[in-house]
Parts: structure tokens; C-alpha cells; sequence
């Protein structure tokens, strides 16, 4: 199966992202801390190349907590900030003003030795679909002033958000690139919902979740569901349908109400905290 998504609004989205970035003094990149390597997308590295850059690892609540904190160890070590965050908490967003003004800092004193005092620090918020930018949005401002949504596309235009006297933020749609070199990167973004699911063959997915969990979470599924992980991903899957009555009417399995059932649990956190991807000196 191959897995791409790449939308005629998508390419308008990222010539508008190159002409807005001169706007800005900072780059907020949101990935999922579940896959942070296939939920960042390489073009906003040539994109923001100039400009300070902030990783927000969002969904962290989801996320293995070891591995969130080894990721920010990575992200510092390579020299961009990043914070882990649970985009829909609040409480969490003290920690992101303090680092977004320490990522200004040069900026900001510069400023200040012209003369230019209170001017607050611009930032895009960059992300792919569905990664939880809009939520992180309305979380800061502390009111709904992003349209959020559970589906990819949601964020079709700019819309630019006063948080503060200290922060502007540029809202930007979810934007993917045109090819995935790498299909594995398709099938983790298809995982957590940055593909629409109506593209895509839910049964191939959700046997290749029962592989990686098998291998890197043993022990998730059977605790879930009650069933055996020593044999195969079909037959896994079987007893994972027959485990939650996924049935049609005529007595056989539901392969596309089970496989519905597993991606689901996955996305919501119910088979535990988990990361597929590693950073590279801990693979």
C-alpha cells in the first residue's frame, strides 16, 4: 500500500508560509512525541533556516515518558529548543512562554538597545495535519481563537493571534510535503490520523500496529484485550476481533470494525503510553 496525501492547498498553504516567515522571529514546530521523526516535516527546515526554532513534542501525554524526555535531550543537543506538552492542558503553557522568550532572548535585547521596547516576538506555528496546533493555540490564549477539529485540514487560512503584550502568533494550515521517500513515515502518520482515513486500508494498518507493538510494547495488547501475542499479526488480529464482538451479521469477523477499534485505541491512549520512534542514539 502506498501512503501520500498531498492536497492542492497544501502547495498554496507553503508559498504563503515562505512569503510569512519574513514576518516572523521564532519557528514553533508541534510534532506528535509519538513518531517525531514522521510528524516533522523536512520542508520547514529549509523554510526556517534563519530563524530561531522551538519543537513542542504535543500529545506527550501519550507518548512513553522516557522517550519524550531522551527526545528533548536530542532536540538541544542538535540546538533547537523543545518542550514536551499535552496541548489541551493549560498548565503546561508557562513552560512554553518562558522557553519562547529564551529562544528571543538575542532578538528581544536587540530590541531593546535601539530602543524598541514591548515589541512582542512573532511566531508561526508550524505542524502537519491533525498534529494538534490549533488546540495548542486556543490552550495558550486561554480562548477558542483557532478553529480545532479531530480530521487533517481544519486550518485553511493565516490567522494571526495577539496571546499577550510578549507574544504574536501566526496560525498556518497543516501542511505535508509533496513525496514520503520512506513509506514507513506514510504508515506512522496514517497511524496517529495525519492522513485521511478514507484514503487508506485501515486492515494493513492495523496489522502493521500489531507488528511494532508485538516487538516494542509487549504485553499492550494482551493486557487490552485478553488475547495471546505469541502468533501471528493475522491471527492476533482475529483474536482481537473476536475479544471485542466485532462480528457481522452472518457470524464473521468485522475485519474493518476491528481494525476501526485498534487505530482508535491506539490514537486515544488506551493501549498505554507509547512511542514508535526512537532518537537515533537510542535505536
Amino acid at each position: 500500500m502506498q501512503y501520500q496525501w498531498y492536497p492542492g492547498h497544501m502547495t498554496k498553504a507553503k508559498r504563503q508560509m515562505q512569503e510569512d516567515i519574513k514576518l516572523v522571529d521564532l519557528v514553533i514546530e508541534l510534532v506528535d512525541a509519538r513518531i517525531p521523526v514522521s510528524s516533522h516535516n523536512p520542508d520547514i527546515d529549509e523554510l526556517g533556516k534563519q530563524k530561531s526554532r522551538l519543537v513542542l513534542l504535543n500529545k506527550a501525554d501519550l507518548a512513553d515518558e522516557a522517550k519524550n524526555k531522551a527526545w528533548c535531550a536530542y532536540y538541544k543537543a542538535q540546538g533547537s529548543y523543545a518542550v514536551r506538552l499535552d496541548a489541551r492542558n493549560r498548565g503546561g503553557m508557562k513552560a512554553v512562554q518562558e522557553v519562547i522568550q529564551e529562544a528571543c532572548r538575542e532578538k528581544i535585547e536587540r530590541n531593546r538597545r535601539r530602543g524598541i521596547l514591548n515589541r512582542p516576538v512573532r511566531a508561526m506555528v508550524v505542524g502537519i495535519p491533525n498534529v494538534g496546533k490549533s488546540t495548542f493555540i486556543n490552550s495558550f490564549a486561554g480562548k477558542a481563537c483557532a478553529k480545532t477539529g479531530n480530521k487533517p485540514g481544519v486550518t485553511k487560512g493565516k490567522q494571526w493571534i495577539r496571546l499577550n503584550k510578549h507574544v504574536e502568533l501566526l496560525d498556518t494550515p497543516g501542511i505535508l510535503w509533496p513525496k514520503f521517500e520512506d513509506q514507513t513515515i506514510g504508515l506512522h502518520l496514517a497511524w496517529i490520523g495525519s492522513i485521511k482515513d478514507e484514503l487508506l486500508n485501515k486492515e494493513e494498518m492495523a496489522l502493521e500496529l500489531i507488528r511494532a507493538l508485538t516487538k516494542e510494547y509487549p504485553g499492550a495488547l494482551k493486557e487490552r484485550y485478553g488475547i495471546s501475542e505469541e502468533e501471528t499479526a493475522a491471527q492476533v488480529f482475529e483474536a482481537l476481533a473476536k475479544s471485542r464482538g466485532c462480528l457481522k451479521k452472518g457470524g464473521g469477523l468485522d475485519d474493518a470494525k476491528a481494525a476501526a477499534l485498534l487505530l482508535d485505541e491506539f490514537r486515544s491512549g488506551k493501549l498505554g503510553r507509547i512511542t514508535v520512534e526512537m532518537p537515533p542514539d537510542m535505536e
